[in-house]
């Protein structure tokens, strides 16, 4: 696909962004897709999974050009408001950076609006990209894990998908507004910034667990399913969840055996489930088959969680269904060539 041509930035050269970037930096992203919730986690549990993008970025003397390939190169826009550009320039801008032009390069593998983490994913990888030219440029700015998990939670709003594309593997994630913020490099509170401190720490998966997706070709929008959850749940199914997250963190990392109750849900999924019936389906087949089964974030993805192969005539009855199965394997986080 061509190239198209846009004026950088999308926001104004700040005070923050004292020194300027030569020509010729070039760094590339290879950033995971994500699955969240893992059952009855959400917003909080989220597991890397081995389906990749990748960004290539480089510093030139002015403008922007931007190229898409793959997944998402004929929806998206190809100039300053494209996510993984936006994420590029917030990445200088923490590190105090300019870069007078760019030349940025997405190669989609991730499928969009599935529950993929697909735009967690454009973020860190455009975020991680932004700081590592910055790095480039002075070793001294490099950027901590953490701070790329602050800096990729405030575009998403919440940490777990971001969390497990920066730090891969099996995350746990949470929102801290009642403390003191980390200071920033412009010596402000974190918090101050952006009202709340996102926080996640990677956990050691099992070495036999397995996940699994069944990906449909319908696309679902993150804003509608989430905007069928109530604002108020009952006590006896909040008491449910906290029980069934903390027993998901042990089935995960140390007893597979207990992953079907481990990722039962009263909170989330049935909410979601008119706007979702093959997923729903899909779910109950996979459970009634003995399949640790849920909603891979939003949907309409479903996440299958084990420790063997995956049915034969069930990838066949996935593949009647146009679900496309796929192996894709427990991922590190985002690397950067």
């Amino acid at each position: 696909m061509d190239s198209r041509d846009g004026q950088l930035s999308v926001r104004p050269r700040t005070a923050s962004m004292s020194r300027t970037l030569p020509a010729g930096l070039s760094v590339t992203a290879r950033v995971p897709a994500s699955s969240a919730n893992l059952g009855p986690g959400f917003d909080s549990l989220g597991m890397a999974l081995g389906i990749y993008d990748e960004i290539d970025v480089r510093t030139t003397d002015s403008g922007l050009t931007i190229r898409v390939e793959g997944e998402g190169a004929d929806d998206v826009p190809w100039g300053p408001s494209h996510l993984v550009v936006r994420a590029i320039e917030r990445g200088l801008e923490s590190a105090g950076v300019w870069a007078d032009g760019l030349e940025v390069v997405c190669r989609n593998v991730i499928p969009h609006s599935r529950g993929l983490g697909s735009s967690a994913s454009a973020v860190v990888g455009g975020l991680a990209a932004g700081c590592a030219i910055a790095a480039k440029f002075d070793p001294a700015l490099a950027t901590s894990a953490d701070q790329l998990v602050q800096l990729a939670a405030e575009f998403e709003g919440h940490p777990d998908n971001a969390a497990a594309s920066v730090l891969g593997g099996i995350v746990v994630s949470w929102t801290e507004t009642d403390r003191a913020a980390d200071i920033g490099r412009d010596g402000v509170p974190v918090a101050e910034h952006h009202g709340r401190v996102y926080r996640a720490v990677r956990l050691d998966a099992h070495p036999s667990l397995r996940p699994i997706v069944l990906i449909p070709e319908e696309r679902s929008s993150t804003a509608h399913t989430r905007g069928l959850l109530p604002e108020v749940v009952p006590h006896g199914d909040a008491a449910f969840n906290v029980s069934r997250a903390a027993l998901a963190v042990v089935a995960l990392t140390q007893r597979p055996d207990l992953l079907m109750p481990a990722t039962a849900d009263r909170l989330h999924q049935a909410q979601r489930a008119p706007a979702l019936p093959l997923t729903t389906s899909w779910i109950s087949r996979l459970r009634a088959a003995g399949i640790a089964a849920t909603v891979s974030g939003a949907g309409p993805t479903v996440l299958a969680l084990g420790t063997s192969e995956f049915p034969a005539e069930l990838r066949e009855l996935a593949a009647i269904d146009g679900l496309r199965v796929v192996e894709p394997g427990l991922a590190d986080g985002v690397l950067i060539d």
